[in-house]
């Protein structure tokens, strides 16, 4: 055999996989067809929170008049910004490069098939393993007639292509990449209109976090449709016309320069040859695993998008360490929470049951919610929209949820994944020192609030 394990797809879930395979012991290789990290590096996750970043620069600099400190009208320098850009993913990319070289991770450039259960096609050459692991992602849903043209209709991919600010931006799409291209196109200028299909933005999260975090992108002036479908779209001389179709068979026409469809995306499971070597791949594009990450081939091994939901980053870094260590015989399995960040401004945050999922489990649930309005620090930042909502066992006072919407929530959220993995109770919450004044301390008071005793708002009951 050429190798012990090789990953096909070199995105966080394989390079992950790859690089603790090496570390324990094993005769590592990765194939990737692009460029080194996947959609992630490239243009996904890390371009995009280096826009937001900016933008939320942009927010910063206005919000500043506020409190007295005066600027002067930002300029953006777009080629300048590029390039910018452009570093944060060399740096990223260039760093798995290096972690592969370090590790003595082969790296082989090419496109990657099944064509034996223990072989690989990579161009005119055969590659043997043992145990593979297929870390392949995920692309873009397209909507037909709303085919990206790379110009004025846009993916998630040509949406970071700031070459100009467009006047009117609409995204399709109310969860985590259309919301957050609509936070980057609106600190840049663009007149900002958000379209959902369902009755809200963000349909799996709680719904007050899912309002709450409307309520701030309507306050800023971002137009947000939801309960209405896009069905179709003109293109003229004055911009992009979409016509909007609501449940009731009403119709509104609005004309935009720049259309993002965010409608979510698919699992990259098909063209790679696994059927044809007995690996089941679904109806959907996703190859099923087990508790091993093992496919109905035991020792293919599949991970991240091309798996199962939810489509995130940081549940394929896992995965992709659950796979490397079970394929080189420790016994891991993947049974962990996964938090769920969308990183606006204020961003959404949450991991564990929303309140709706609790009840329906068969919890008798106890909730207990807190402001952002209500803490000084969020007051003191200029950022006190939002709110920390957790949900409990009222039997056995267990965290079962966490649903934030504020300042930093995509960092406190791991402390509640924490709390639940370790299956903490609102009381040790609530009975932890949390610094003061920070953001962190909202999810102490939620946890009091819970139980009737939160200091800084009024309480529903006492216990």
């Amino acid at each position: 055999m050429d190798y012990n394990l090789i990953v096909i797809g070199s995105g966080p879930g394989g390079y992950h996989a790859a690089i603790r395979a090496a570390q324990l012991g094993l005769n590592t290789a990765v194939v990737e067809k692009g460029d080194v990290g996947g959609v992630c590096l490239n243009v996904g996750c890390i371009p995009t929170k280096a826009l937001l970043h900016v933008a939320a620069d942009l927010r910063g600099a206005e919000h500043a008049e506020s409190y007295g400190v005066t600027f002067g009208a930002p300029k953006v320098d777009l080629e300048k910004l590029a390039s910018w850009k452009a570093s944060v993913v060399g740096k990223m990319t260039n760093g798995v490069d290096m972690l592969f070289k370090g590790n003595k991770v082969d790296l082989i450039q090419g496109e990657a098939t099944f064509s034996g259960a223990n072989e690989l096609t990579v161009g005119d050459r055969k590659i043997t393993f043992e145990k593979a692991i297929v870390a392949t992602g995920s692309s873009p849903i397209v909507i037909p007639g709303f085919e990206p043209d790379g110009e004025r209709i846009v993916d998630s991919t040509g949406a970071l292509d700031l070459a100009s600010v467009p006047k009117r931006f609409m995204a399709i799409g109310g969860s985590a990449i259309g919301l957050e291209f609509a936070e980057i196109y609106q600190a840049f200028g663009s007149e900002t209109t958000v379209v959902e299909l369902m009755d809200d933005i963000v349909p799996g999260a709680d719904p007050d976090a899912a309002k709450a975090l409307r309520k701030s992108f309507e306050k800023r002036g971002i137009s947000i449709k939801t309960g209405v479908k896009a069905t179709s779209v003109k293109k003229n001389k004055t911009g992009l016309v979409v016509t909007l179709e609501a449940k009731d068979g009403t119709e509104e026409q609005v004309t935009v320069d720049k259309l993002l469809v965010a409608v979510g995306r698919r699992p990259n499971g098909t063209g790679l040859g696994l059927e044809d070597v007995g690996v089941e791949v679904d109806e959907r594009g996703f190859v099923p695993v087990d508790a091993h990450m093992r496919t109905s081939l035991p020792h293919v091994y599949a991970i991240g998008d091309v798996a199962r939901a939810p489509l995130l980053a940081h549940k394929a870094m896992k995965e992709g360490i659950v796979a490397a260590e079970h394929a080189a015989g420790i016994p891991a399995a993947y049974d962990t929470v996964v938090p769920a960040v969308i990183y606006t401004n204020p961003e959404l945050a949450s991991v564990g049951m929303t309140q709706a999922e609790a009840e329906e489990a068969g919890y008798e649930v106890n909730v207990g919610t807190f402001p952002l309005s209500a803490s000084g620090r969020a007051t003191a930042l200029g950022q006190d929209e939002g709110l920390v909502k957790v949900i409990g066992d009222a039997k056995t006072d267990v965290l079962l949820g966490f649903h934030m919407v504020g300042p930093n929530a995509g960092d406190l959220v791991a402390e509640a994944a924490l709390a639940i993995e370790m299956g903490a109770t609102l009381e040790d919450v609530a009975l932890t020192q949390h610094p003061h004044p920070t953001i962190a301390e909202t999810f102490m008071e939620a946890a009091e609030h819970a139980h009737g005793r939160a200091i800084h708002i009024a309480n529903r009951r006492k216990r």
